[in-house]
């Protein structure tokens, strides 16, 4: 591939060896979570951001931005998972447009046997092979991507942060 005016050979070298990191990560701990507990990878995504979350709810709007889908990803994939009893949509009392996505005693469960074992592939593919130096400049790393991405993420998660203090 020839390196572009604004990309050098030496960044395309970094960005294809992080992107086939990032793909065989994503693919070996969605392997995991389909075999250990059934669920899928954006299952466990949403059933996250509800554990995090005040009383175990959020908004639509709250979720899609805290996990970076779309408002129609999030309503099918909601969709399924109510389906299997993991969440349920209630209405919010104060805003009559707005729906409250909240896990099920199902859904808890399913968190909870879930996090076990994908916190300890997690911990064997990515934690166990950096040193604490290249944890902190991974970390510091995504931070300013995630910065540059979407900002507006970052101020949801601390309004829920605030909601739950």
């Amino acid at each position: 591939m020839a390196a572009s005016p604004h990309i050098s050979e030496q960044e395309w070298a970094v960005w294809r060896r992080f992107y086939a990191m990032r793909r065989q990560l994503d693919r070996a701990l969605e392997q995991q979570l389909q075999g250990d507990s059934g669920i899928s990878g954006p299952d466990y995504e949403i059933l996250v951001a509800l554990f995090d979350a005040p009383d175990r709810k959020l908004r639509a709007r709250e979720l899609a931005e805290i996990i970076g889908w779309e408002k129609s990803r999030i309503s099918h994939q909601v969709s399924r998972m109510e389906t299997r009893g993991l969440v349920e949509r209630t209405e919010c009392e104060t805003d009559l447009r707005g729906t409250w996505i909240g896990m099920t005693n199902e859904g808890k469960r399913t968190i909870f046997r879930a996090m076990r074992n994908h916190h300890d592939a997690i911990r064997r593919f990515f934690f166990d092979v950096l040193t604490d130096e290249e944890k902190e400049l991974v970390s510091a790393a995504s931070g300013k991507v995630l910065d540059a991405i979407n900002p507006a993420a970052c101020e949801v998660a601390e309004s829920i942060e605030a909601r739950r203090a």
